[in-house]
């Protein structure tokens, strides 16, 4: 028999990386949190690979934790190795890449929501989300449990409508053998929210007792370890190694003897899977040139054997699944504690959502993470503190937090998912970012604390360190443009060794910095009054010394954005009344409805023809009043 239970400010539905950085955020705040999870012990669960950042996804983490978040934390505090990526290239692509110890990881988090003032963690499956007559959201649990709120979050990762598919097995369920929410799916295509199928898939576990490790190439962590917090609180160290074997022509030959075995192929998968992070079967279909393909054996923990096989993802049944693996080196007589799967889930279209994430036609619901056609945790905990930002924003009647594009990952995340939509699962790239040069993982913290303070979730104290810092570095760009160092043979010996040209009269430090082939580290014996700074402070100097001219094109640009960026668009237009508008760029108008001209050039269909016109009509408006 149904029974009313509670009332919450903001109740958040599901507890993975989007639910747990909603509920935290709109608690920190000081809203009533109800964070409801199938289960409690798979709060902040990884159910795919055991890592945190990686290329783009570093700068998410450390975006999430300038504004006030918790995954940076928490990986730092659950290292097991740590490696920045891409440092050949420049700056703009470094990313911060951890592997963590997953039971430790959702153990953390778990605790943290428990100590949490303000929020209070339920173990219930939701299986009824309905608007009230006066406005709110009632939610009902499988227990028959009433609760309600002014807003809800929706934040159901791959649960929602959960399908298993391995080989010609297949059946209702979530990740890591949990259960599907599929009453839930049903409540939200009764209230009329347009679902869709996405497909994930996951790679075996395998023991590390099976493994032979000796013919295997080692991949060590950093020897100086980055932190993903600027918080500094926790100093994450590389405890376990990685490994790297690869494929072979025998591996391929297995694969594609069964490929009409695979649920992929023998058309009983209908959801759409992720294009950058295919299934093994799946690559030997579309790169049947590569003579192999690499994979990452990677730790799960400190406590446990299990390895991941990363690049392994299978939806191939369980005995060929066996039989590949055993063609791969170091991996002959392997034994698989998990079997890779397939997953198949129910997601919205994120274009029905608002910049703030709220649903353009449900007030007070929003969408984070998987459920909004993302992939990836980073991903899905950027969704989440924004969602919980904004919900408590919205029962305070506060102007919600919108980050545009030139501001951060973050912003370019949630624009192009509700301004562009995404036809198979999103994930970040650098790529992706029109503005990456000024948008570095190093400088996430000079971007966003200040964001992160004026919301409320930074502390005072965190804002003064970063207050300091920008007065070091100002400082340090002042005396490297004033320090002249003078030619010596010591100093044209290591010039000439670095493949630069010597000095034949002294010039400025700055000058000197300029150079590629130089950097801090080259030129310490040479700065006689070199002041004792933190090595980010040092690292901030010398790339805007190295990439001024570029930093200032790419500033000039976001002027140029920003520009019709404050144009606001009324979300009650009707874009065919619009006189000169051609009928896809109406259409699309009228779908999306975007908030400002910026957001409406981005939108597919839209030709900067189109824009001219709502310049006019904005323009003539204007003139009206």
């Amino acid at each position: 028999m149904k029974y009313y239970a509670k009332h919450y400010d903001i109740i958040v539905i599901g507890a993975g990386h989007a639910g747990i950085e909603a509920g935290l955020a709109a608690a920190r705040l000081g809203a009533q949190v109800g964070v409801f999870t199938i289960n409690m012990d798979w709060v902040g669960n990884m159910p795919c690979n055991p890592s945190i950042g990686g290329t783009s996804k570093g700068h998410l983490v450390r975006e999430i934790d300038a504004l006030g978040g918790e995954m940076g934390k928490a990986a730092d505090a659950n290292t097991l190795q740590s490696r920045i990526l891409n440092l050949s290239k420049g700056p703009a692509v470094h990313s911060l890449r951890a592997q963590i110890d997953r039971r430790r990881y959702s153990e953390y988090m778990k605790h943290v929501m428990e100590r949490q003032e303000n929020l209070e963690l339920v173990q219930a499956e939701i299986t009824s989300l309905v608007r009230t007559d006066e406005g709110k959201w009632q939610v009902t649990t499988m227990l028959e449990a009433i609760y309600d709120a002014e807003c809800v979050i929706l934040a159901t990762g791959t649960f929602l409508g959960g399908k298993i598919y391995v080989g010609d097995v297949s059946y209702d369920g979530g990740p890591d053998g949990m259960f599907a929410s599929t009453a839930l799916a049903q409540s939200l295509k009764d209230l009329g929210v347009a679902i869709r199928r996405f497909k994930t898939g996951t790679p075996s576990r395998v023991n590390r007792r099976s493994i032979d490790f000796s013919g295997l190439e080692i991949q060590l962590g950093d020897e100086v370890v980055v932190p993903f917090s600027f918080d500094g609180e926790y100093k994450p160290e590389n405890k376990l190694p990685c490994y790297i074997t690869y494929t072979n022509s025998e591996t391929k030959r297995i694969i594609m003897e069964n490929i009409h075995r695979s649920p992929l192929y023998s058309g009983k998968i209908d959801g759409v899977g992720p294009r950058y992070c295919p299934s093994i079967e799946d690559k030997i279909v579309r790169f049947s040139e590569k003579p192999r393909h690499q994979l990452f054996i990677e730790p799960c923990g400190e406590n446990t054997e299990e390895m991941y096989l990363q690049g392994m993802s299978s939806s191939l049944p369980e005995d060929v699944q066996l039989k590949f693996l055993r063609t791969i080196p170091g991996l002959e007589n392997v034994q698989v504690m998990r079997t890779a799967y397939a997953i198949e889930y129910d997601c919205v279209d994120p274009t029905s959502l608002k910049a703030s994430l709220e649903f353009k036609n449900f007030p007070g619901l929003y969408g984070a993470g998987q459920f909004n056609g993302s992939s990836g945790y980073e991903e899905a905990a950027a969704q989440g503190l924004i969602a919980g930002i904004n919900a408590y924003n919205k029962i305070k009647g506060k102007e919600s937090l919108i980050l545009d594009r030139a501001s951060s990952y973050i912003g370019t995340l949630i624009d192009d998912l509700v301004t562009k939509g995404c036809s198979d699962p999103y994930r970040m790239m650098t790529s992706r970012s029109e503005y990456r040069l000024i948008l570095r993982q190093d400088n996430a913290d000079i971007r966003l604390t200040e964001y992160g303070y004026k919301v409320g979730l930074v502390s005072q104290e965190k804002y003064d360190r970063l207050q300091k810092k920008l007065e070091l570095i100002e400082k340090e760009k002042e005396r490297v443009s004033l320090v002249s160092v003078p030619p010596t043979k010591e100093l044209n010996d290591m010039l000439v060794s670095r493949e630069t040209s010597p000095m034949t009269t002294g010039c400025r430090l700055k000058e000197l910095l300029k150079r590629p082939q130089l950097n801090y580290e080259a030129l310490t014996p040479f700065d006689k009054e070199r002041p004792d700074l933190p090595r980010d402070v040092f690292e901030q100097v010398e790339i805007s010394i190295k990439y001024d001219g570029y930093i200032r094109q790419q500033l000039a640009l976001v002027d140029e954005m920003r520009r019709l960026e404050v144009k606001k668009l009324s979300e009650d237009i009707d874009y065919t009344e619009i006189t000169g508008l051609r009928m896809e760029a109406q259409e699309k108008l009228n779908k999306i409805k975007p908030a400002n001209l910026g957001q409406a050039s981005r939108i597919s269909g839209v030709s900067p023809a189109d824009i001219s016109v709502l310049l006019i009509y904005l323009a003539k408006k204007e003139v009206r009043k």
